[in-house]
């Protein structure tokens, strides 16, 4: 799959304005970009498409508004994955994007501590 110069851009975009939170970089994979920050990836960049992690307890603050989850297909089957489409305020407002990368980071942080429990 080749990743498309807008792809980058967007990508690019993100990180820049994710920088609100902290030193955040991007990643190559799984045919996207993952976004990171202290090596926990808490965003997901597929086909120029933010996405955040999201949880249990966050999830309804994304399927409230509308907001759909990421998923792909494998052998006739959708999986979704805890990543939901970022709401597009923000990428136009720092405060909101500060908001809502700061809960998807503290998501992922709980994830990642758990998987490291189990």
């Amino acid at each position: 799959m080749t990743i498309s110069r807008g792809h980058e851009q967007f990508v690019e975009y993100v990180v820049d304005l994710s920088q609100v939170i902290g030193p955040v970089y991007s990643k190559r994979m799984f045919g996207g970009h993952g976004i990171f920050l202290e090596g926990v990836m808490f965003g997901l960049v597929f086909n120029s498409t933010l996405y955040f992690k999201v949880d249990s307890d966050s999830r309804e603050r994304y399927v409230s508004r509308g907001l759909d989850p990421f998923s792909y297909e494998r052998k006739g089957k959708t999986t979704n994955l805890n990543y939901y489409q970022a709401p597009e305020e923000v990428l136009d407002d720092l405060e909101i994007m500060r908001d809502w990368s700061n809960c998807a980071f503290e998501v992922a942080i709980k994830a990642a501590a758990k998987r490291k429990a189990d």
